[in-house]
């Protein structure tokens, strides 16, 4: 590959001895928006395609071969996209996924329509940046790390096409983007390869660890059957009130929709030292589980200063004398516990939990189960080893190269 950055330096030197030229994208073109005064209804029947926002989001060169339509009227006035343009997402939860970009690389004769929550650039000259070098280049770090700066929000963030009017892009000549571009394109392709066979020995795996999962939790006569109530006790921690969380602070407080992902409240230092010296709390190791909403997630407690919304996540007070916390954990994705569906929401209740019963080997042959089991859960989940980890290897790969060919010296 540095054989490719050998290529392009000398491209650069020969074709840009003094540098590349920069120039806002408020100097190179104007933005349009996507689609306005659409009701549901307009998506149902349709007869003009319809780019949606997880088209854009996840294509670099955008894909225009799509079954999605929106009814257009014939002197209905809506912004349509052409070779060339740059689509762009326009909100997301975060920041940092705000402004992905997504190419139209191919000509058709077809009319394309954007979501509403995308938004799209184009360029007043089409001459000055080939679309196969845009979609690389508008998706690389220095780029990337321009449009986030232009998201603001508290908990949903949009894209200023303002702003996004001052973000700078290099404009290297057309025979140098031709030759990244093509650089660029095979890298993707191997890199799309290569994933493609990891991905498919990955969901082979997976199944092997499910089947030897379910082999090894699935005793003979050779186990006791105890009810987890028999094991520890069902403990929760106490009620925090909304009131007393805010969307940032010092300790995460995990509710049943951000249980297991990233927390989007927070509570004090000073309440959650109070909480803990007072009540019950989840020691490292501990398997924190979820009694609704999605019922039996379940996540190991790692340790880390942490509150939990009460009654919705508990965990079993165990002191591992009689059974392993990992084996709990593997356990728990064997089978789900008797769940209530008697009431509005469906839940794990504290009796359900105490009185489902489990089989439990002696402890040298869970330690056994538990250490084949973590074996297969790391080469199946784990994004620092494992086929996951050769997986991400391969997108920083492309990137790392990607982001070295699109760096230019400015000319003065």
């Amino acid at each position: 590959m540095m054989k490719n950055d050998d290529v392009k330096d000398k491209l650069i030197t020969e074709l840009c001895l003094h540098g590349v030229k920069y120039k806002s994208l408020g100097e190179l073109g104007k933005f349009f928006s996507g689609l306005t005064g659409k009701s549901k209804d307009d998506f149902t029947d349709g007869n003009a395609k319809f780019i949606t926002y997880k088209n854009a989001y996840s294509n670099p060169a955008l894909q225009i071969d799509v079954e999605d339509k929106v009814k257009i009227a014939d002197d209905e006035k809506q912004h349509i996209l052409q070779y060339g343009d740059v689509i762009f997402t326009g909100s997301s939860e975060t920041p940092d996924e705000c402004g992905i970009s997504s190419v139209v690389t191919v000509h058709t004769n077809e009319k394309l329509y954007i979501n509403s929550f995308c938004f799209f650039f184009r360029f007043n000259d089409l001459s000055i940046m080939l679309p196969d070098f845009a979609k690389h280049l508008f998706r690389s770090s220095n780029l990337r790390h321009q449009i986030g700066k232009t998201a603001s929000g508290v908990t949903r963030f949009n894209v200023s096409k303002k702003m996004m009017g001052n973000v700078i892009i290099p404009i290297p000549p057309l025979e140098a983007q031709q030759e990244i571009a093509r650089i660029l394109d095979q890298f993707t392709e191997l890199t799309a390869e290569l994933t493609a066979e990891l991905t498919a020995e990955l969901t082979a795996r997976k199944k092997q660890y499910e089947y030897y999962r379910d082999a090894l939790l699935m005793h003979g006569t050779d186990v006791t059957w105890m009810t987890l109530g028999d094991i520890g006790n069902v403990c929760m921690c106490k009620r925090i009130m909304k009131a007393e969380t805010s969307g940032e602070g010092d300790v995460p407080f995990f509710k049943i929709g951000t249980f297991g992902k990233e927390p989007d409240a927070y509570i004090s230092q000073e309440k959650f030292d109070e909480y803990r010296q007072k009540y019950s709390f989840p020691q490292k190791g501990d398997v924190l589980i979820s009694a609704a909403g999605t019922i039996g997630r379940t996540v190991i407690y790692d340790g880390k200063p942490a509150y939990y919304q009460d009654s919705n996540i508990v965990w079993l007070d165990n002191d591992e004398t009689k059974v392993l916390n990992k084996y709990l954990f593997y356990y728990y994705q064997l089978q789900p516990w008797a769940v209530s569906t008697s009431g509005t929401i469906a839940r794990l209740y504290n009796d359900n939990i105490s009185k489902a019963k489990i089989a439990v080997p002696s402890l040298k042959e869970q330690y056994r189960i538990v250490s084949i089991l973590d074996r297969f859960d790391a080469l199946c989940n784990d994004l620092t080893s494992g086929l996951p980890a050769e997986i991400e290897a391969r997108r920083k790969q492309y990137e790392y190269y990607r982001d070295k060919l699109l760096t230019f010296k400015e000319r003065v």
